[in-house]
């Protein structure tokens, strides 16, 4: 099972799945204003690195690091944990309260239907 984030480590984590890899320079410039200090960001993603999220390799005197989780996997368990926490395991329940909550048309429904469509027809 993967570890939960917090916020912090999962807003480092979007920047590190977008890059691929990079550096903790990289990674800063990719915040957004305010930008946290080196010290902050190279501790958060030795963090990550104890939790088995990031590894890195040596370049030159610094590290390059990159992602050991994909983000797909992470947000799988991330919305299985809401629905079953929020929805008792129950997609459709969680699709209801969506659709009722952000006063959806039948058009985006039937937009969102069709991508189901289309992605299980793929597989």
């Amino acid at each position: 099972m993967i570890k939960q984030l917090t916020k912090a480590e999962e807003q480092f984590m979007q920047v590190l799945w977008k890059l691929e890899e990079g550096s903790v320079k990289e990674v800063i410039e990719k915040l957004p204003e305010p930008k946290p200090a080196y010290n902050t960001v190279s501790t958060i993603i030795r963090i990550l690195e104890t939790k088995e999220f990031v590894s890195h390799r040596a370049k030159g005197r610094g590290y390059i690091y990159f992602p050991l989780i994909k983000k797909t996997d992470y947000t799988n368990q991330s919305l299985h944990k809401l629905v079953n926490g929020y929805f008792e395991g129950s997609f459709k329940s969680m699709v209801s309260f969506f659709v009722k909550k952000n006063d959806m048309d039948l058009k985006e429904l039937e937009s969102i239907l069709n991508e189901i469509e289309n992605n299980n027809s793929k597989k």
